[in-house]
């Protein structure tokens, strides 16, 4: 993969994902009725839309953000986290497939989009090259 094709890849995956997370958190801090109706049929309490709405939208302003890497490794743990737990909920209320999908979806853009960041983005090596031989310097 060239520099510039994982580069578009990094730049379309973010700003999908921060859109979704910057306009569902509006959404949930505005309260709309389909996301007050979806979070009591989900058997959660009224207060967690707020929290969930305002940490998505921090979320998704850090993504875009210059600088701040650490920040920006909490904002994809965030998103991630909140996605599979939003695929799981429904799941575990019996709702159809179609409910699972859009969660689903943002959870693998959150993951694309951290897979594809450039390397000012990135805290630190997930795993650090090592020679074959040490002793030879291979």
């Amino acid at each position: 993969m060239t520099m510039r094709t994982k580069a578009i890849g990094y730049w379309t995956t973010t700003a999908m994902l921060a859109f979704a997370l910057l306009s569902g958190g509006a959404a949930e801090l505005a309260r709309r009725a389909d996301n007050v109706e979806g979070m009591l049929h989900l058997g959660y309490p009224l207060y967690f839309i707020t929290i969930i709405g305002f940490w998505k939208v921090l979320g998704g302003m850090a993504l875009l953000a210059p600088r701040f890497p650490r920040l920006k490794e909490w904002a994809y743990a965030g998103a991630f986290f909140n996605m599979t737990g939003a695929v799981a909920s429904h799941a575990m209320c019996g709702d159809s497939v179609g409910h699972l999908i859009a969660p689903g979806v943002i959870a693998l853009l959150t993951v694309a989009s951290w897979a594809l960041r450039p390397q000012s983005r990135i805290v630190g090596v997930l795993c650090a090259a090592v020679p074959a031989n040490p002793v030879l310097g291979d």
